[in-house]
C-alpha cells in the first residue's frame, strides 16, 4: 500500500492549552484542520512511503503544509511545516522545519513495534516527544512524553 496522507495535531493538551488561553491554531499552504483539531498534511509529490505486507510503514515520506500556534500575546509561537517521516530498519522519526523553514528539528521518535490499524486506510503510529522538541516546547513536556499518534492515510 502507499500512503496518500498525514495527519498529525503535536500534542491534543498542547492544542486545547492554546485555545483555552485565546491563542490560535492556523494552518496555511496544504495543512489543515481535521474534525477532531488535529492536523492533515498533504503528500508532497512521489513517495517512498509505504506499508509492507504486514502492514508497517517503510521508506521516507515527505508532506507539505504549515501549522503555527500563537498564545499569550505571541509570547508563545510556535512554527511547524512540511514534515518528512523517516525510516530506517526499526529507527523511525518525525522531522519538521521551523524558524521560517531554515531548520529541520526531530520532533518525535515513532514506534514501529506498535503500529495498529485505524479507520478504513489508515494506521496509527505512537509517537514520543524527542529532545529537540522539548527544548522547542521550552521544557513543558519531558523527552519521552506521549504525542498524538501519527496517522497515515494510505491507499492500495
Amino acid at each position: 500500500m502507499k500512503v496518500t496522507g498525514l495527519i498529525w495535531g503535536l500534542k491534543e493538551s498542547f492544542r486545547n492549552y492554546v485555545e483555552a488561553t485565546g491563542g490560535t491554531i492556523a494552518t496555511e499552504q496544504s495543512a489543515e484542520r481535521s474534525a477532531d483539531g488535529s492536523i492533515a498534511f498533504a503528500i508532497a509529490g512521489d513517495q517512498a512511503l509505504t506499508l509492507d505486507a504486514e502492514g508497517k510503514p517503510q521508506g521516507q515520506g515527505s508532506f507539505t503544509g504549515k501549522v503555527t500556534f500563537k498564545s499569550h500575546g505571541g509570547m508563545l509561537s510556535i512554527e511547524l511545516a512540511d514534515p518528512i517521516i523517516e525510516i530506517s530498519d526499526e529507527d523511525a522519526r518525525l522531522t519538521v522545519a521551523v524558524e521560517g523553514g531554515a531548520d529541520r528539528i526531530e520532533i518525535a521518535k515513532l514506534d514501529l513495534a506498535a503500529v495498529t490499524a485505524g479507520e478504513a486506510n489508515e494506521i496509527l503510529i505512537p509517537a514520543a516527544l524527542s529532545m529537540d522538541a522539548y527544548h522547542l516546547l521550552d521544557g513543558q513536556y519531558t523527552p519521552g512524553t506521549a504525542l498524538d499518534p501519527v496517522r497515515l492515510i494510505c491507499a492500495s
